[in-house]
């Protein structure tokens, strides 16, 4: 099993894959109502072996009504009792407000606030409930770090701190009463042109990145698809999806082609620079592109190119309803380094947000080995998906090296 994220009081709660003690727990919890239950069935059921007279019957209903009670009273203190302790085995614990660490802002935004006019009767809630994940429990003193500012002043330039806690499972993170930090954003183009025509880089914010400019971010590889991703006016950029450089790389085109007009809305995980956005925005498809900023202002870069950027990491589920988008495109998101627990809790919540009838475009996913190839094929199939175009293929690395990839297309069925 994998993390799983489960909204529980103040917040989140992250919960760390099961492990011998767990399992052990649930065996005693098992022993636990298995023994209460027979002590039950004994109470209700058991009689002297000679005849019962009739005065003596209720004596022996009040003896078994104790009986009950006694084990009701001790079914209640086991559950109480386990219950602790499997808090205790899963690391799960509440953020403890008493402690002298804690900044006094933390506390006031954790805080439950009563609604003045008492229960709201068309959502029935009493209380206002803070969200903030509960992984930051972990991360307290970064936390309190990122919580010390001057109220109704200016934030402190941290968005760096912000996402070590993001990537260390402190998501979402708490708000924050202060000014952020607004940059001047001059020069900026008008929708289409902005989708391929760069900016000053003085927009951006650079602070806590090892470039400062775009030449330096072009003149690197920050991931498997982003080789001089922001180089969007002469680079490869501008031939992606467009031009194919090998049987892995499918055309705009032709996936939209396979959805028979119907592809409205698209969600991107792990888009770079945004230039899959971008070219499905020429075909009047919007995409909403879930990136962080890691090494690079990928989110200021996508939102300048005039499309819309979702600051969220993959271990977040999707802040989407049910069956909404007409595509999800997967890139660099689902690299061979997620772990298969990992990828099978995201690949359900892709599929929970993509409609039925919907395409998945699995683009380049790295596969590391044969294993991490058939683990992907089996988990796939589990979906029931229609593979409308699948294709394995060697691609030669920096190295010199052949690594395998599959790219694929596939339609999600109807589920009744």
């Amino acid at each position: 099993m994998g993390s799983v994220s489960l909204k529980i009081g103040d917040g989140t709660a992250r919960f760390k894959r099961a492990s011998w003690c767990s399992s052990s727990l649930n065996l005693l919890m098992l022993f636990s109502v298995i023994t209460t239950n027979l002590f039950a069935w004994y109470a209700f059921t058991y009689a002297p072996k000679n005849q019962i007279l009739h005065h003596q019957m209720p004596r022996n209903l009040s003896l078994i009504s104790e009986h009950v009670s006694l084990i009701l009273k001790e079914i209640d203190s086991s559950q109480k009792k386990l219950a602790q302790m499997e808090n205790e085995l899963l690391e799960y614990e509440s953020i403890d407000l008493s402690k002298p660490n804690i900044v006094n802002e933390l506390k006031m935004f954790l805080q439950h606030h009563v609604l003045p006019l008492g229960k709201d009767s068309r959502t029935g809630i009493t209380e206002m409930v803070a969200s903030v994940g509960h992984s930051c429990e972990k991360s307290m003193d970064l936390l309190s770090q990122y919580m010390n500012y001057k109220v109704n002043g200016q934030c402190p330039n941290d968005w760096s701190l912000g996402q070590r806690l993001i990537l260390g499972g402190c998501e979402p993170l708490p708000r924050r009463r202060c000014f952020a930090k607004a940059i001047n954003k001059f020069g900026l183009q008008p929708f289409p042109v902005s989708l391929w025509e760069n900016v000053s880089e003085k927009i951006y914010s650079w602070s806590g990145l090892g470039c400062k400019n775009l030449a330096c971010l072009n003149s690197k590889k920050l991931n498997r698809d982003c080789a001089g991703c922001f180089d969007i006016v002469k680079g490869y950029e501008t031939q992606k999806y467009v031009k194919p450089r090998g049987k892995n790389d499918f055309l705009i085109n032709d996936v939209l082609a396979m959805g028979n007009g119907g592809i409205r809305i698209g969600f991107d995980i792990g888009g770079g620079s945004g230039t899959f956005a971008a070219r499905m925005a020429e075909k009047n498809v919007t995409v909403v592109t879930a990136t962080l900023n890691v090494d690079a202002p990928f989110n200021e870069f996508i939102a300048a190119r005039g499309l819309l950027p979702l600051y969220l990491s993959l271990d977040h589920r999707f802040p989407f309803y049910d069956n909404v988008f007409d595509l999800v495109h997967a890139s660099n998101g689902l690299d061979g380094s997620v772990r298969p627990e990992k990828l099978e809790f995201l690949m359900f919540d892709i599929d929970r947000i993509l409609r039925a009838g919907g395409l998945f475009w699995l683009d380049n996913f790295y596969c590391s080995n044969d294993d991490r190839k058939a683990m992907l094929t089996r988990l796939i199939e589990r979906f029931g998906y229609k593979k409308l175009q699948w294709v394995v293929g060697d691609k030669i690395n920096g190295s010199g090296k052949l690594e395998v990839y599959l790219s694929a297309v596939l339609q999600k069925p109807v589920r009744v």
